[in-house]
């Protein structure tokens, strides 16, 4: 059996974009020939796909650095580069795929839920190939002398995380005999011991009512008074409760080793849920009073049945150890499942979207890269960032006085000029972009700036725009 990690810390980089080529055609008997430099191929994705025939992110806990294959450059006579592999990672279903914080590694925003076989998201686009010098040809500028450089990847932190995809969990203290239970249930073999916290890991089953239907039952590790807050073992496993549509809450009616109070329990342990996530506190729930073919459990059956009826759970008393009560308790737990599972169907088609779920993902990574931010540093010292004007910035060839003219002139098209007035910036100040600095000169200051200028991308203009207008908002 496989080592079990449930949560992982993951550096992805996609591949470099190659350089677009700056070429101009030669060949006998064709003096002139014009502009034929081929585009730089794109960078590969890393990739993040579910894969339900795993169960574990173990394969991420010795390796934290992935990287993509790199598009390769452009060539004369508008041969075009060839575009990188994708790096795709495979992880188990029911893993949330989380931005992080490069400095600090705290969560900026969830990227993905993936819960359906061969779902993916794209965690770290590849750089874009940069555009030979065939793409700035105008009617005024025949020979353009210049060619865009490819995007250089980032790299990004993202965190892994596995929650189990069960339609019913058990919870409780350690050592009600949750392991037996589930054992008895489905043909799942846990390690069975008396003492507590036998059970480290969460354990599936499969259990199949007298109906020939079937469901999922997901073993948790017992919790302890204070499990929401990170004590005993109960913090790195509550997110497995989460998916799960119904909890299957066990009881010792003997009290353990301790002696405790069963009712006690009961009430210590549904706190706990509250705790970690309100939505725990109203999830639909069945109590199970376990161990009741010991001598001396009768009056505590009889407190806790009237305790789960008084908030309307269904009871059932029951043995792992003699069977006493499993198979209704296993007919009623497979009917309210199914019941469950079909309001959720009936909502998700409610809900449904034109969009598939990465498709959404990849509009908010889109929505995300359009946004232009400008900050004040100091007096007459501005910053810009933005991932769309960053990679302008990159792809720009410094040494050539017409690819940094050009570069203006998008900066003008994409309305950054207009933007960087609204906020104060005035004729003579800084303007730094990654590692550039910028005198900034207004437009207005020299009309005749982009006269020769062959237009940018008008599609790709309005995104920008589109972008920075919600951020203002």
């Amino acid at each position: 059996m496989p080592e079990f990690t449930d949560i992982a810390r993951i550096n992805v980089q996609g591949g470099n974009g190659g350089a677009g080529c700056m070429s101009f055609r030669r060949e006998a008997y064709v003096p002139k020939g014009g502009p034929d430099g081929g585009d730089g191929g794109c960078g590969g994705d890393v990739v993040i796909q579910a894969d339900p025939q795993l169960s574990t992110l173990i394969a991420y806990r010795y390796k934290h650095h992935f990287k993509a294959e790199r598009g390769t450059h452009g060539q004369g006579s508008k041969r075009h580069g060839k575009d990188g592999k994708d790096l795709i990672l495979k992880v188990p279903l029911g893993t949330v795929v989380t931005e992080l914080d490069h400095d600090t590694q705290k969560p900026l925003y969830q990227i993905a839920d993936l819960t359906h076989p061969g779902e993916s998201v794209v965690v770290a686009p590849g750089g874009i190939g940069g555009r030979g010098n065939i793409h700035f040809v105008t009617s005024i500028r025949r020979s353009p002398a210049f060619a865009e450089k490819g995007e250089p990847s980032r790299d990004h932190w993202v965190q892994l995380e596995m929650k189990l995809l069960a339609d019913a969990a058990l919870v409780g203290m350690p050592s009600v005999g949750k392991s037996s239970l589930i054992a008895r249930m489905s043909a799942a073999r846990p390690k069975i011991a008396d003492y507590p916290f036998t059970t480290l890991v969460p354990n599936l089953g499969v259990v199949r009512t007298r109906n020939d239907t079937s469901y999922v039952v997901a073993d948790v590790p017992g919790l302890i008074e204070g499990a929401s807050k990170g004590k005993g073992l109960g913090h790195q496993f509550l997110r497995h409760i989460e998916r799960s549509a119904l909890i299957l809450h066990v009881v010792d009616m003997t009290g353990g080793y301790e002696q405790r109070d069963p009712v006690s329990d009961f009430h210590i342990i549904n706190q706990e849920l509250a705790d970690y996530t309100q939505d725990l506190a109203t999830r639909p729930q069945i109590v199970v009073a376990n161990k009741c073919d010991m001598p001396g459990t009768k009056d505590n059956i009889k407190r806790l049945k009237a305790v789960a009826e008084e908030v309307g759970y269904p009871f059932f008393a029951v043995s792992a150890v003699t069977g006493q009560g499993i198979q209704q308790l296993i007919d009623a737990t497979g009917q309210e499942v199914h019941e469950l599972r079909a309001k959720q169907a009936e909502k998700a088609a409610a809900e449904k979207k034109e969009e598939t779920p990465r498709q959404d993902w990849e509009r908010s990574r889109i929505c995300r890269d359009r946004i232009i931010t400008v900050t004040k540093l100091k007096k007459g010292t501005w910053k810009v960032s933005g991932g769309a004007v960053e990679r302008m910035v990159v792809q720009t060839d410094w040494d050539n006085e017409e690819a940094v003219s050009y570069l203006e002139h998008r900066f003008e098209r994409i309305g950054l000029f207009e933007r960087l007035e609204k906020v104060g910036v005035q004729d003579g100040d800084e303007v730094r972009i990654l590692d550039y600095a910028f005198t900034y000169t207004s437009p207005e200051t020299d009309k005749d700036l982009y006269a020769e200028l062959p237009d940018s991308d008008d599609s790709v203009v309005e995104e920008f725009k589109e972008g920075a207008d919600d951020r203002e908002e």
